[in-house]
C-alpha cells in the first residue's frame, strides 16, 4: 500500500460497513426465527395434507438459508471490524508522523521518504549543516543504525526526519500486511452462486470461521476476555458488560466456547450452538462421502484352518472392511444424532410444542460420546424447569430417545402447570458408561456401569450447568426469582446426580434444585437423601418391572452404587416412592402412564396430587 492510499483511507468506513453486515445478520436471524416459530407453526396448526407438508419442508429450507446468511454476515462483520482496527492502528502511526513532520518543517515525499532542511550550529568554515532526505526503516537493527547515524549529524532535523520516516514506513508495512491478509479472507466469505446451501457450504463456513479467528487475533485480543476458570456467575457478569458489537464478535468466531459457557442466556447459547451444529453436520457429511469412496473389498475366500486350502464357495469378511465399516457406522451415527436435533427444531409448534433451545452441542463430547443439552421452552423465563440426566449407553447416535422423553415430560407437565411456563431439558454432557451387562457391547465380565468413575468425572459438569441455569434465570427473570427446578435422572444418571450432590461443599452449598427424582436407580452413592443435601420431602424415587428390577438389584448388591446396599427406592433412603406402572426399565415415559403423570406432577409442584406406593 502506498502513502497516498493510506492517507486517503478512512478506517471508520469499514467499521460502518461492519455495522451494516451485523444488521443484516441480525435481520436474517430474526427472519429465521419468524419462519421457525411463527409462520411454520401457524401452517402446521391450520393446514394438513401433502401440500402443507411440502410447504413446511420448503420453509425449513428457507430458514436454513437465512441461518447461513446470519452466520456468514456475522463473520464478515467481525472480519471488517478486525480489518478496520488494524488499519486504524496503521493510520494513527501515519497521522502522527505527518503531524510531527509538519511541526518540524520537514517535507514528506510521495514515496514516504522525508526531506529535512539545513540547520544547526555553523562549522569552522561558517557553514550551516546541510539538509537531506532519509528513507524509513522497519528492520529493528537497520532502524537502530539509522537513528545512531542521525544522532551524530550536527543537523538536529536529521533525527526527527529519520523518526518520522521510520514511523511512516512501519505504518505502510502494517497497512500492506493487513490488506494482504484480509483481502483473501473477505473474498472467501461468499457462498456458491446458487440457491442451495449445501453441506460443503456449511463446512466451508467453519473453515472461514477458523480463518477469521486466526487473522483477527489482534482485534479479538483487545476485547474483554472471558473470566479464566470463572464461575457461571462470573460468566454471566462478563457477558452482560460486553457491547452488542463485542457479543456479536464472540458468537461469530467462537461459537463453540460461547455455546458451552454456563451462565450465559439460553438464547445466546442456542444461537452459538446452532452454528456449531450446522457446521458440524456439513463437515461430517463430507467426511462420510469421502469415506464411502474408500471401501475396501468386503469379502475374501475362506481358508480352512485344517487343510490350509480355500473352501469353494465360502467367504469371510476382510479385516480391512470391518475397520472401514466401523468408522462408517460411527460417522452415520453422529449424523443421525445431529439430524435428530434438527427434527426437534422442526417439531416446534406441533401440538403446541415450544421453541427448542440448544444449550450445548459437540459431535465428539466427553469420552467420544457426543454432547447434547436440549431444552423445550426457554429455561430462563420458565416457572418450572426439569433437567433430565440419561444413563448407561447414552450416545449422540441415539440421543433422540432421550430428547423425546423430555418432550413427553413437557407435554404431560403442561397439563398440570395451570398456565405457568414449563421447560424440560435433556442434559447429556458426560462420558456415560457403555455396558450394563457382562460382555455387552464389546465389554468384559465387569460392565462399565458397575463403576462410579463415570459419575464422579461427570459430576462437576452437572454442578456447573445447574449453577449456570440458576444464574441465567435470575438475570432474565429477576434476582429474587429462582423458579422451581426439578433434577431427575434415569438409571446411571441418578448415580451421577448423587455424585454431583455429595461433592458440593462450602461455599456452593446444596445443588440449586428444589426436587430430585430418581427413576430406575441402581444407587446414588449415599444411603440417605439427607446425605445429598436434599430437603426433607423433596426426594422422589420410582421403580418399574421387568429388567428395571435387575438394574436396581445389580446396582445395590453387585455394583455397590448405593452406600451400605441402599438405593433410592428402599424405604430407609427417605424418598417419596412414586407409584409407577412402568413394565420395564425404559417404560417410565410411556404416554398415558401413571409414572409419566407422577413425574409431571412433581415437576409442576403439584405434590399433593402425586400418588405414592
Amino acid at each position: 500500500m502506498d502513502l497516498a492510499t493510506l492517507k486517503a483511507l478512512k478506517p471508520t468506513e469499514y467499521s460502518e460497513a461492519a455495522d451494516g453486515y451485523r444488521s443484516t445478520s441480525d435481520m436474517a436471524s430474526a427472519v429465521k426465527d419468524r419462519i421457525d416459530n411463527q409462520i411454520a407453526v401457524a401452517m402446521k396448526s391450520r393446514l394438513k395434507g401433502k401440500a402443507a407438508t411440502a410447504a413446511v419442508k420448503q420453509l425449513g429450507e428457507l430458514s436454513r438459508n437465512f441461518h447461513y446468511i446470519q452466520v456468514q454476515c456475522g463473520l464478515v462483520s467481525t472480519a471488517l471490524e478486525a480489518f478496520s482496527y488494524e488499519m486504524e492502528a496503521a493510520k494513527r502511526k501515519l497521522d502522527t508522523a505527518l503531524e510531527n513532520a509538519k511541526a518540524g518543517n520537514l517535507t514528506v515525499n510521495p514515496d514516504g521518504s522525508v526531506t529535512y532542511p539545513p540547520g544547526g550550529e555553523k562549522d569552522e568554515d561558517g557553514k550551516v549543516p546541510h539538509g537531506g532526505t532519509v528513507n524509513g526503516l522497519t528492520d529493528s537493527t537497520a532502524s537502530a543504525v539509522g537513528r545512531q547515524a542521525a544522532n551524530f549529524d550536527p543537523n538536529p532535523h536529521h533525527r526527527l526526519a529519520q523518526d518520522c520516516a521510520d514511523l511512516i514506513a512501519t505504518a505502510l508495512k502494517e497497512a500492506t500486511e493487513a490488506d494482504g491478509k484480509w483481502a483473501p479472507k473477505l473474498r472467501a466469505l461468499k457462498a456458491d452462486d446458487d440457491l442451495t446451501v449445501s453441506d460443503a457450504d456449511w463446512a466451508d463456513a467453519d473453515s472461514d470461521m477458523d480463518g477469521v479467528r486466526e487473522a483477527g487475533k489482534k482485534y479479538l485480543d483487545t476485547l474483554p476476555q472471558p473470566p479464566k476458570d470463572g464461575s457461571p456467575e462470573d460468566n454471566a457478569e462478563w457477558w452482560k458488560k460486553l457491547t452488542s458489537e463485542e457479543q456479536a464478535a464472540y458468537i461469530s468466531v467462537r461459537p463453540n466456547s460461547i455455546g458451552a459457557m454456563d451462565g450465559l442466556p439460553a438464547n445466546v447459547r442456542d444461537e452459538a450452538n446452532r452454528m456449531v451444529l450446522a457446521e458440524s453436520r456439513g463437515e461430517y457429511q463430507l467426511k462420510l462421502n469421502a469415506w464411502m469412496q474408500q471401501e475396501p473389498p468386503h469379502y475374501r475366500p475362506y481358508i480352512s484352518p485344517i487343510t490350509g486350502r480355500e473352501v469353494k464357495g465360502a467367504q469371510v469378511e476382510t479385516e480391512d472392511w470391518k475397520r472401514w465399516n466401523e468408522k462408517k457406522q460411527d460417522l452415520e451415527g453422529r449424523i443421525r444424532g445431529m439430524d435428530a436435533i434438527q427434527r426437534r427444531f422442526d417439531m416446534t409448534g406441533t401440538d403446541g410444542l415450544p421453541e427448542a433451545y440448544l444449550l450445548g452441542f459437540d459431535p465428539v463430547g466427553k469420552g467420544n460420546d457426543g454432547k447434547v443439552i436440549l431444552a423445550n421452552g426457554n429455561p430462563d423465563t420458565a416457572d418450572h424447569t426439569a433437567i433430565y440426566v440419561p444413563g448407561t449407553g447414552t450416545l449422540l447416535q441415539d440421543i433422540e430417545k432421550d430428547t423425546n422423553r423430555s418432550v413427553d415430560l413437557w407435554r404431560e407437565s403442561g397439563k398440570f402447570a395451570q398456565g405457568e411456563k414449563v421447560s424440560t431439558i435433556t442434559w447429556f454432557d458426560y462420558d456415560a458408561p457403555l455396558q450394563a451387562k457382562p460382555f455387552d457391547k464389546g465389554g468384559g465380565l465387569f460392565p462399565e456401569a458397575m463403576s462410579d468413575e463415570f459419575a464422579a468425572k461427570g459430576a462437576s459438569g452437572l454442578q456447573s450447568f445447574l449453577d449456570g441455569s440458576r444464574a441465567a434465570h435470575q438475570a432474565e427473570s429477576g434476582p429474587n426469582n429462582f423458579g422451581h427446578t426439578t433434577l431427575m435422572g434415569h438409571s446411571y444418571g441418578t448415580t451421577l446426580i448423587g455424585d454431583a450432590a455429595k461433592t458440593r461443599g462450602w461455599p456452593e452449598g446444596p445443588l440449586p434444585v428444589d426436587d430430585v427424582i430418581a427413576v430406575g436407580s441402581p444407587g446414588m452413592q449415599a444411603d440417605h437423601a439427607a446425605d445429598l443435601g436434599i430437603r426433607s420431602g423433596h426426594m422422589w424415587a420410582m421403580k418399574g418391572g421387568g429388567d428395571d428390577e435387575l438394574v436396581r438389584v445389580g446396582g445395590k448388591y453387585l455394583a455397590g452404587l448405593g452406600d451400605n446396599w441402599t438405593i433410592p427406592t428402599d424405604p430407609e433412603f427417605g424418598a417419596n416412592i412414586l407409584e409407577s406402572d412402568a413394565e420395564d426399565h425404559g417404560a417410565f415415559w410411556d404416554e398415558g402412564s401413571t409414572s409419566l403423570r407422577n413425574q409431571a406432577l412433581v415437576i409442576t409442584g403439584q405434590y399433593d396430587k402425586a400418588t405414592l406406593e
